[in-house]
């Protein structure tokens, strides 16, 4: 399964409509364990990654997903600009030697626990990223919502909402949340959904 620039590009505007759809679901769910800023973050983060991709319009993989990386690590605040731009920083370092999607998500998986030094059960994006990547590519939206609604449960041992110990458990980890729309984003990109 390659990832094209066509795909990736309609995969990010399908991200930016769920996150500007749910922005305020999001900050609620940030409130609190964290910020409360989860949601208006990333629609700054989206609004600056289609802006970017309109007016540069990038003809190569390496290129589109570095200008995705830089546009959330310059745009988005807290610990989710940093995650999600190292994984598609990741990626686009990875696109150089291939452009298989599944190798690319791999790549931004490892990126991503390398930079947050989170693990599975941290109750973090890892959480959505690790399980969905091993899914690919019979990857369905029930595997994605399962793996978003298990945070819920989980103690965060991660960021702010570490902060909270067993309080934590009962809410909805808000990075896990966004990661959902991603990668439901990406199989509507796909035309899987």
């Amino acid at each position: 399964m390659e990832l094209t620039v066509e795909t990736l590009n309609n995969w990010m505007e399908l991200f930016a409509q769920k996150v500007s759809a749910n922005k305020s679901y999001l900050s609620e769910l940030d409130t609190p364990i964290g910020d409360g800023d989860h949601g208006n973050n990333m629609a700054r983060g989206m609004v600056a990654v289609t802006e970017a991709l309109q007016t540069k319009h990038p003809t190569e993989l390496t290129a589109s997903l570095k200008l995705i990386a830089m546009s959330l690590i310059s745009k988005v605040g807290g610990a989710a600009g940093p995650l999600y731009g190292t994984a598609f920083l990741e990626m686009a370092k990875t696109s150089q030697q291939t452009t298989d999607l599944v190798e690319l998500l791999q790549a931004a998986v490892l990126g991503i626990k390398k930079r947050g030094g989170a693990k599975l059960g941290d109750k973090t994006l890892v959480d959505v990223w690790e399980v969905v990547v091993t899914k690919f590519p019979e990857l369905t939206s029930q595997q994605i919502e399962q793996a978003v609604l298990a945070t819920k449960d989980l103690e965060a041992k991660k960021g702010r909402a570490s902060y909270l110990g067993e309080r934590s458990i009962g809410h909805l980890d808000p990075g896990a949340v966004s990661s959902g729309y991603l990668f439901e984003a990406l199989l509507e990109a796909e035309g899987r959904l």
